[in-house]
């Protein structure tokens, strides 16, 4: 698909995607299977997941990459891709580190005031 339309991203380390839209689909169910084992009243997973199934249904919706990249307006598919690989390695880290629990200790006075 994606190599039939373009040759290069035209950015240096970016390869162009086989089948873009197979991978987008993949790389979304994974994230929104691994912050589906979030909390619902996780911050994070609130945002991420509207915001991946959001993606999802453009991607699975337009065939056209052309089309698909300018709806999400966030790169080429390619950078979306790379994109949806750090957010699943972050949700992954998320998802470890349990962040929506409380602190385990006391904030320092301070710690969330800016400027100081």
């Amino acid at each position: 698909m994606a190599g039939l339309l373009k040759k290069t991203t035209g950015l240096t380390g970016l390869a162009v995607a086989r089948d873009p839209h197979k991978t987008l689909s993949a790389m979304y169910e994974k994230i929104l299977s691994v912050v589906g084992n979030m909390p619902e009243s996780a911050v994070y997973r609130k945002h991420t997941q509207a915001l991946v199934e959001e993606r999802l249904k453009v991607v699975k919706s337009e065939p056209n990459v052309e089309k698909l990249e300018t709806k999400i307006n966030c790169g080429q598919v390619e950078e979306l891709i790379l994109q949806a690989e750090r957010e699943l390695k972050l949700a992954r880290r998320m998802l470890e580190w349990r962040a929506w629990e409380p602190l385990t200790q006391e904030a320092p006075p301070n710690q969330w005031k800016w400027p100081i």
